[in-house]
C-alpha cells in the first residue's frame, strides 16, 4: 500500500550533519507510513545497514525522533517506535480540534489578500503533487493545513498546531489501511475547507475542518485492535 522512497547514501567526508538529516528523514518517513510498526524495537545495526550509513547518524537521528515523540528511548536498551493507541489518538484529536478552531477563526478574521493568495497556492500545489511521492506530498499537505492557520498572529499557538499535526500523521496512515477508506473523497474535503475559508465563513470552515479530522478517527476504529 505504501511506497518506499529511495534513500540516498550518506556522505562520508565529515558531513555528519548531512548524514544525520538523511537518516532522520528516512526513519521519520518509515515510522509515519508504518514501515516501522508502532512499538517496534529499533536496532542500530539493522537500521545502519538499511540506510547505508554509519551508526552515529542513526543514533543521532533516533534522538531527534525522540524529541518529535515518534521514537521512545528505552533505559539501557536502545530505542523503539512510539506506541499507538486509541487514547493517544483521541487526545491528539481533542487538542487539534480545540486549538485549530481558535487558530482558524483568528486567521480568517485577520488574514489579508496575501494570506488568501498563499492559501490558494498551497492548495494548488498539494492537489498537483503526486501522492506516490510520500515525502513531497506530506510536505505540501502540511503546508496547506498550516497555511489555513498562518494568519492567526499567535506564534505559540501555531507551534502547538504544528506539533500536533506531526503527531497525527501516523494515525492518518493507520486509518488509510481500513476497508472503505479509499472511498473517502479527501480532495473534495480539502476543497470545501478552502472554499469556506476564502468566503470568510468561519463557522462553516471550522465545521468542515473538524469533520475532516474526525472522519479519520472513524476509520481508525477497525485498526486499533492491532496497534493498541
Amino acid at each position: 500500500m505504501f511506497h518506499s522512497l529511495e534513500v540516498p547514501p550518506a556522505k562520508s567526508s565529515g558531513e555528519s550533519g548531512s548524514a544525520t538529516q538523511q537518516a532522520y528523514a528516512a526513519l521519520r518517513r518509515m515510522i509515519v507510513v508504518g514501515e516501522l510498526a508502532p512499538g517496534e524495537k529499533l536496532k542500530i545495526d539493522t537500521l545502519r545497514k538499511t540506510l547505508d550509513t554509519g551508526a552515529s547518524p542513526v543514533r543521532e537521528a533516533l534522538s531527534l525522533l525522540v524529541s518529535d515523540q515518534l521514537v521512545e528511548r528505552l533505559d539501557q536498551r536502545g530505542f523503539r517506535t512510539a506506541s499507538a493507541s486509541r487514547s493517544n489518538f483521541e487526545e491528539i484529536l481533542m487538542l487539534r480540534c480545540h486549538l485549530e478552531d481558535m487558530a482558524l477563526r483568528r486567521s480568517i478574521d485577520a488574514g489579508d489578500q496575501a494570506w488568501e493568495e498563499n492559501l490558494v497556492l498551497s492548495h494548488h500545489r498539494m492537489v498537483r503533487q503526486d501522492r506516490e511521492d510520500v515525502e513531497a506530498f506530506e510536505e505540501r499537505h502540511k503546508a496547506f493545513h498550516m497555511a489555513l492557520l498562518s494568519a492567526c498572529d499567535s506564534p505559540i499557538l501555531l507551534k502547538f498546531c504544528n506539533q500536533l499535526y506531526d503527531l497525527n500523521v501516523r494515525y492518518r496512515y493507520l486509518a488509510g489501511r481500513a476497508s472503505g477508506y479509499k472511498k473517502r473523497d479527501v480532495s473534495n474535503e480539502h476543497a470545501d475547507i478552502l472554499a469556506a475559508t476564502i468566503e470568510r465563513n468561519a463557522d462553516l470552515a471550522v465545521d468542515r475542518l473538524m469533520s475532516h479530522y474526525r472522519q479519520t478517527g472513524e476509520f481508525l476504529t477497525a485498526q486499533f485492535g492491532s496497534v493498541s
